[in-house]
């Protein structure tokens, strides 16, 4: 039996009697990195990595890179703490599997909002829908800087051709900010509504997001500003 076993086994039987509600950040992280080190006192690497990212939020949402700067964490560690948003969001959008029609904004945001879980960056996703608004597809459009750019609105009106959409829903999120309307937001709108309508598919909803609020701009009436 190993220095640390003991140690080990009191975190996992604490963990099987009561979850990790009791447990603190470092305990908490400390017992995830028994499984990707299995031969070393992973208490003092997970101070090292609250430390260095200052939650459990920062640490899973660090690159992989940037774990493996820290002292003692290898590749095998990097990859499992980084692992754990990715399955979680994963986790989160298979609930939405159900979701086959779309018949209201709490629908549309009830089925898009786990697609941008944990996302740092901005991205632009289309919900392409049927005649009956039934889901056809669910497509990235964009990553980055994705308001106002031509070759988004035209990459979109492609794509929703291509799969024959009756109705297209955009959404995108502020990775940093509120789930208000830019006036950049406003100007990508007002040209994709007015590139939808001239082939013949309607655009119902531009959502935007931010964490787990949402804005819905066909309930706010701002969509009925672009029709001509």
């Amino acid at each position: 039996m190993g220095v640390h076993d003991g140690h080990r086994e009191r975190i996992k039987e604490s963990f099987r009697e009561h979850g990790l509600e009791p447990m603190s950040d470092v305990n908490a992280l400390e017992f995830l990195l028994f499984y990707a080190i299995p031969r070393r006192n992973t208490n003092e690497l997970a101070h090292a990595l609250l430390e260095q990212f200052d939650t459990l939020d920062g640490v899973f949402h660090a690159s992989v890179e940037e774990l493996q700067a820290v002292p003692g964490i290898g590749e095998h560690a990097a990859t499992l703490l980084t692992l754990v948003p990715q399955i979680m969001k994963k986790a989160a959008v298979s609930k939405t599997r159900e979701i086959v029609q779309i018949r209201s904004s709490a629908d549309a945001g009830e089925y898009l909002l786990p697609r941008f879980q944990n996302e740092q960056d901005e991205v632009l996703l289309m919900l392409c829908l049927d005649a009956r608004k039934c889901i056809i597809c669910c497509c990235e459009m964009g990553r980055g800087v994705v308001n106002g750019v031509e070759t988004s609105v035209r990459r979109i009106v492609e794509k929703a051709l291509k799969v024959k959409a009756g109705s297209v829903i955009i959404a995108h999120n502020h990775p940093s900010g509120f789930a208000i309307p830019s006036r950049e937001d406003d100007a990508f709108t007002k040209t994709l509504y007015s590139s939808l309508s001239a082939v013949g598919v309607r655009f119902i909803d531009h959502i935007i997001v931010a964490g787990e609020d949402y804005v819905s701009l066909a309930d706010t009436g701002m969509l009925g500003l672009y029709r001509f």
